[in-house]
């Protein structure tokens, strides 16, 4: 079994597990959200690995890979998806995307079906509301990409809640570390994307044609399940799952959740 990290044309990936030919169940692409990297992935790697050849990279502006464009579209970043699969001569894969990944997943889903044949959309947003379009406007308006200056405990409460349980203090120590680790102008440039595209698959959902899996998080205040169960609706091949006790971060923080959840869709009965 390999696992390797690789650079292709301005994207750092990580492989792992059989190789093309000898990966059974076939392959699993893994997209993180603004503000992590491939790191993000690691407990579904190590659970896949074994059956799945499994691919996580760097989105654009993120971990080693290179900054998108100054005023960058969803496009741009579904096209690193399929120049990715490309490279490795992949005819088509099983996608999952959590929160801006979930975007470009459902974006690559539409641009280039025949490169997805199944797909989810983990803790994905989906027309917020007005107040939660001022709310993340306001975030997006304050980010400082010049100095990097940027305080982090605003984000972590949100994703773990006011009062974390004790078991999640590491997990919300290494999402801090990641954070402070960002390309600050390749974050803002994501992050400004991700705040106005919550209703770029509004009214286009009905297009997805492959099996389409929405799952997120009980507690989830931002991926809200109403999001998901709307997406689900919206969808020909759509469905919902949502993840008692769960927030923003449920497949880092408690992996094992949403492994399963995972597992079962890409392998039913």
């Amino acid at each position: 079994m390999a696992d390797e990290i690789r650079h292709h044309e301005g994207t750092r990936y990580r492989i792992a597990g059989p190789a093309t030919g000898q990966a059974t169940q076939g392959t699993i692409v893994f997209v993180h959200g603004v503000g992590m990297s491939l790191d993000f992935w690691a407990p579904q790697i190590d659970f896949f690995a074994p059956r799945y050849r499994c691919v996580a990279y760097d989105m654009l502006g993120h971990g080693l890979s290179a900054l998108p464009p100054e005023q960058p579209t969803l496009a741009d970043y579904s096209n690193q998806f399929t120049r990715l699969m490309d490279h490795l001569d992949v005819p088509s894969v099983c996608l999952v995307g959590h929160s801006m990944g979930a975007l470009i997943t459902i974006e690559a889903g539409l641009r280039a079906p025949e490169r997805v044949k199944r797909l989810i959309a983990m803790n994905g947003v989906y027309d917020r509301t007005l107040e939660q379009k001022a709310a993340i406007a306001a975030r997006a308006a304050a980010l400082k990409p010049q100095t990097g200056e940027q305080d982090w405990g605003p984000t972590l409460d949100r994703w773990f809640g006011p009062e974390p349980a004790p078991d999640a203090a590491p997990k919300r120590a290494a999402l801090d570390h990641a954070l402070r680790a960002i390309q600050p102008e390749g974050y803002a440039r994501t992050y400004r994307l991700f705040a106005r595209s919550d209703s770029a698959h509004v009214g286009r959902l009905g297009q997805l044609a492959q099996p389409a899996l929405f799952l997120t998080g009980e507690l989830d205040p931002n991926s809200t399940p109403a999001m998901s169960q709307a997406m689900a609706q919206a969808a020909p091949y759509g469905q919902a799952v949502i993840l008692p006790g769960e927030r923003h971060m449920m497949s880092y923080v408690h992996p094992d959740t949403s492994n399963r959840a995972i597992a079962d869709f890409f392998q039913p009965g």
